[in-house]
């Protein structure tokens, strides 16, 4: 569970006392609007009681407005026994049996989260999704009774695999970390497409870590992109590639996820279900894979006649695939403890116009020790990162980031800071010298009884038409600074969404910019 109950601030020692005092005490003579009192504070117990018990549902489904629910529910219940002790013919017994059950229903909790941590995570799969597709027949038999331990039985756990989890574990445990985490924000919109196909989650985990590290707008010089690294070509055969709008479906978790359930499935049923080799061909080309496999009586990746005709690039991307999986599966085995991450999906809707820089600031990193940038970007991949993004605009998010953006980004000082780091132009930094000899016209003292010419008006700067990229520039910078609408200047430019690339020289027409 994502979330612990806060523990009851109302000491029990107190309550116990309360129920213990001597029945002489308490049964005083009670007048019937004493017992209407007292029997309003019962129901208003029973009423927080089910607040509270609604609250562990919802902290138990992973959603972040259950902990502030069972705090607000505790609250009552402490102000109805404050109440009651005040309230002649209070029955506190009832009183301290709610808090009873109450206190019992967070061992169970507890019980429940000590349980979990008892073994690693099981898969969760539905194999009748995957069960008309003939490439995953391999799979499907391997899941069986054990779910869990499918992805164990469909590779050899050999030194190259430990050799891969050694250095996941060391130099490249940030990565492996970042990788999770990253994971965790867009496993929603993932992990069903594997799923529906038969596959298991912690191959997608695998490849998602070594390929990209969970980076959505992730490119290689070799022009593959992504957060599974699809290359043009190979991404137009599984339906990936520019859409009515520009965008690349690439970028797209979801698109990107099923696409890459399809291509390894095909590549199974290619290669005789042989994952080691069917991974070969992900990273070394499916052609060669399938030759290679060929010509080696189909003996497999590890066999040394197969295994050098690949290059070390593949030689290396299998065993690092599939430890990122295993590690994925065991994190226990290895003492991992993953970042926790509320992940929960949610949406926002941009009360002002804004960029994910700016929401960067203003949402601070409550909750995450790298803030939020990448999940927006994740989440929102038809967005630049600079671009200015309209008011009205939903955007896809978590109910943390949601609840974060009401609070300090829909106005206030963190809202205004936010702005003011965004639009702050490095240029205003200048100083211009005065030339030698004339006196800055802020410096002129009038002389007595001489009133001072008014300063001259400055004179109107025309409005550049056009503007040469310097070094370091973005379109979205550029859009900044003149004033300008990304995509209307991407449009008259015929720069190409997402990535809207320019380089140091080129020559940018301004056409409706404000200059």
């Amino acid at each position: 569970m994502s979330a612990v109950l806060l523990k009851s601030r109302w000491p029990l020692a107190a309550l116990l006392l309360l129920s213990c005092l001597p029945s002489s005490a308490l049964a005083q003579r009670v007048s019937a609007k004493d017992r209407a009192a007292s029997e309003a504070l019962v129901q208003r117990m029973a009423a927080a009681e089910q607040r509270y018990k609604d609250a562990v549902v919802l902290v138990r489904n992973g959603d972040a407005k259950g902990v502030e629910e069972s705090n607000a529910a505790l609250e009552d219940m402490e102000d109805v026994v404050d109440a009651c002790a005040k309230q002649k013919g209070c029955p506190m017994s009832d009183m301290l049996a709610a808090w009873k059950r109450l206190l019992k229903t967070e061992v169970d909790v507890a019980s429940e989260e000590d349980e979990g941590l008892e073994e690693d995570e099981p898969l969760e799969a539905d194999t009748a999704l995957a069960a008309d597709i003939p490439e995953a027949a391999r799979t499907i038999r391997l899941l069986g009774e054990d779910r869990r331990h499918a992805f164990d039985h469909m590779v050899q756990f050999n030194p190259a695999i430990q050799a891969g989890i050694r250095r996941w574990l060391t130099d490249m445990r940030p990565q492996l970390m970042t990788s999770y985490e990253n994971y965790q924000y867009m496993r929603h919109l993932m992990w069903p497409e594997f799923e529906r196909r038969g596959l298991p989650e912690a191959l997608l985990f695998g490849i998602m870590a070594k390929e990209s590290n969970g980076r959505v707008h992730a490119t290689s010089r070799a022009g593959a992109a992504g957060p599974l690294q699809f290359m043009p070509a190979t991404g137009r055969r599984f339906g990936l590639g520019p859409d009515g709008t520009g965008f690349d479906t690439r970028y797209d978790p979801r698109s990107a996820a099923a696409a890459s359930a399809a291509y390894l499935n095909e590549r199974l049923q290619q290669l005789n279900n042989d994952l080691e080799m069917s991974l070969a061909g992900y990273n070394g080309g499916e052609g060669r894979a399938l030759r290679v496999h060929r010509a080696n009586g189909g003996t497999g990746f590890w066999n040394v006649s197969a295994y050098s005709e690949f290059p070390p690039e593949t030689r290396d991307y299998v065993p690092m695939v599939i430890a990122a999986a295993w590690i994925y599966l065991h994190p226990k085995q290895y003492g991992v403890v993953f970042p926790k991450v509320e992940p929960h999906p949610a949406t926002l809707k941009l009360a002002a116009p804004a960029s994910i820089y700016e929401l960067t600031i203003c949402l601070g990193n409550a909750g995450s020790r790298d803030g939020y940038m990448r999940a927006l970007r994740n989440l929102n991949p038809r967005y630049e990162a600079d671009s200015w993004i309209p008011a009205g605009t939903v955007l896809n998010a978590t109910t943390h980031i949601a609840s974060l953006y009401q609070r300090h980004c829909t106005g206030g000082a963190r809202a205004q800071l936010a702005q003011a780091l965004v639009r702050a132009d490095p240029t205003a930094a200048l100083v211009r010298d005065t030339p030698a000899g004339t006196v800055a016209v802020g410096n002129l003292v009038p002389l007595p009884g001489v009133a001072a010419a008014p300063a001259p008006a400055p004179k109107a700067r025309a409005k550049p038409s056009s503007y040469r990229v310097a070094k370091g520039d973005t379109l979205g910078r550029i859009a900044q600074k003149h004033g300008c609408d990304v995509k209307s200047l991407a449009r008259a430019n015929g720069l190409k969404a997402p990535g809207y690339s320019v380089r140091a020289g080129q020559q940018i027409k301004l056409d409706g910019c404000r200059g």
